[in-house]
């Protein structure tokens, strides 16, 4: 996802999944394909190492797995700056199932 329009559809009505680190907006697109769209902000993770280091996990989980085609926000909460690697995978990885397992899309407003 590229556009601000894209993610404003998704933040406009999103099937929502959250833990201590992340949060993933999700909302279905007519693309026919999973797409990725990254917000993390300074709030967040303070040092441009760190975001960076976020989005870089947030990419790998995503490209592992296999997923409806819908569009996919990712934030982080602060928490998730200072967590190591391994919890921030488990972390993605739990909540991209629990959305695929909802699965239910949300009611679309045209």
């Amino acid at each position: 996802m590229r556009t601000w329009k894209e993610f404003g559809r998704v933040f406009a009505d999103p099937v929502r999944s959250s833990d201590r680190f992340f949060t993933i907006l999700a909302r279905p697109n007519d693309v026919g394909m999973a797409r990725l769209g990254l917000a993390i902000s300074r709030k967040a993770a303070k040092r441009a190492v760190d975001r960076n280091r976020l989005k870089r996990i947030a990419r790998e989980v995503f490209r592992h797995k296999t997923l409806p085609a819908w569009d996919y926000v990712v934030t982080a909460r602060p928490q998730a700056a200072s967590a190591p690697s391994a919890a921030l995978h488990e972390s993605l990885d739990g909540l991209f199932d629990k959305l695929v397992r909802r699965g239910a899309p949300p009611r679309d407003h045209g």
